[in-house]
């Protein structure tokens, strides 16, 4: 366990000075995922937002704050889960003081998966949930993913692992009224609850 942990430190070094596509341009820095070797859950969003890549870690903005109240909705314990993106760089466009979110295309996610690859392969999860769209394709190699129809079901990952998809907190914060957006919530909490059923058996 020490050396996948001291090779996964070595891997994060690697990725902060990562090049090989032109996402590293625009962005303060890489954000490499964080957590423990051996957590029984790997999440895995789309991308590091604003904070995220001001910060150096992942889900410490908005929708890391709705994460946080839906893990402890439904008792996982943060530090015991491994939390990364499909896409280590964020990807933006500048507006004025701003920096908007833009999804990452398949060529970005295609040419990213080498390091979720290494860390799928050193953190040895029980269960990789894939936070939205974005990072179930990446995860699952097909090109459409219908998130209404793959949620709350276990996938087989063309690696042999399990895999589930549930709804990125972010799209919970796009919601257009209250009511969607506790709706929105109650079901990650759900599918969170059925996370940690899984990792554990």
């Amino acid at each position: 366990m020490k050396g996948r942990a001291a090779q996964l430190k070595r891997t994060a070094k690697e990725a902060a000075a990562c090049t090989r596509c032109p996402l590293y341009r625009h962005a303060t820095q890489t954000v490499f995922g964080e957590g423990p070797v051996g957590a029984a859950i790997m999440m895995v969003g789309e991308q590091p937002g604003d904070q995220e890549d001001r910060a150096g870690r992942p889900f410490v903005g908005p929708a890391g704050k709705v994460l946080d109240r839906a893990l402890a909705a439904a008792g996982i314990d943060r530090e015991k889960v491994y939390l990364t993106n499909a896409v280590k760089h964020f990807k933006n466009e500048p507006r004025g003081k701003k920096r908007l979110h833009k999804r990452p295309n398949r060529y970005e996610t295609e040419v990213c998966k080498v390091w979720i690859d290494k860390e799928i392969s050193l953190v040895r999860p029980q269960l990789i949930l894939a936070l939205g769209v974005t990072a179930a394709q990446s995860l699952t190699g097909r090109r459409t993913i219908v998130l209404s129809r793959e949620r709350g079901r276990v996938l087989e990952l063309p690696d042999g692992r399990r895999g589930m998809v549930a709804t990125h907190p972010s799209a919970i914060l796009r919601m257009p009224d209250e009511a969607a957006r506790r709706a929105g919530f109650s079901t990650l909490v759900k599918d969170l609850r059925m996370a940690k059923q899984l990792s554990a058996s």
